[in-house]
């Protein structure tokens, strides 16, 4: 009895260690093409925001500080990226700040904030979102994501009627919360931005 059970025992252990050997063998083939797909979606982003940068600088900055910083304002998001915009000659433009807003309705909502010197604010563009597809989804819909081009406000605001100024956004039918995390997150950009990058210039 005892060495039937040692038996399966040894069997079952090879078989892990097998197994473990050959999920890292996967993970070690899949890794990097993972990760130069996700680079080149951030890189998109970035352009998306800022079309007229040649390139991006990322900056250093304290994730703990920074995410306590938009905590204390009020809001549920994370800095998870700060990228310098820069023109031909190394002009800055601005920056591109990444955000996850944490309330979205079916999880949080990953996307970058381009804002110019003077804090005017780009866009966004969305990087991962699961929200309800026709509902939620739609944040990556013109029709609503262009409510936050070209606008310098200290804040949004989501409203369920037609906007009356630059800083109100109209919610997306059925999908309010949605609405109010792409402006809350886009709200903790410009605040990090004014509060941490040195503002309006």
């Amino acid at each position: 009895m005892n060495k039937q059970i040692i038996h399966d025992a040894l069997v079952l252990t090879a078989f892990t260690l097998v197994i473990g050997v050959i999920l890292g063998a996967v993970y070690g083939i899949t890794k990097a093409p993972i990760d130069k797909a996700n680079e080149q979606t951030k890189k998109e982003a970035y352009q998306a925001v800022f079309a007229d940068a040649s390139g991006f600088n990322q900056q250093e900055y304290d994730a703990d500080a920074a995410d306590k910083m938009v905590a204390d304002a009020g809001y549920d998001d994370t800095i998870d990226d700060v990228e310098q915009a820069v023109d031909k000659d190394g002009n800055a433009l601005g920056y591109v700040i990444t955000v996850t807003a944490k309330d979205g309705s079916q999880g949080s909502i990953t996307f970058s904030v381009g804002i110019k010197n003077d804090g005017t604010v780009n866009g966004y563009s969305i990087t991962d979102i699961s929200e309800t597809p026709g509902l939620g989804m739609k944040a990556e819909e013109e029709d609503f994501y262009s409510q936050f081009e070209n606008k310098t406000v200290d804040k949004f605001t989501v409203v369920k009627q037609k906007p009356a100024s630059d800083d109100q956004i109209e919610a997306i039918t059925g999908s309010t919360i949605t609405s109010k995390a792409m402006a809350n997150g886009c709200n903790a950009a410009i605040y990090y931005f004014q509060n941490a990058l040195g503002g309006a210039q």
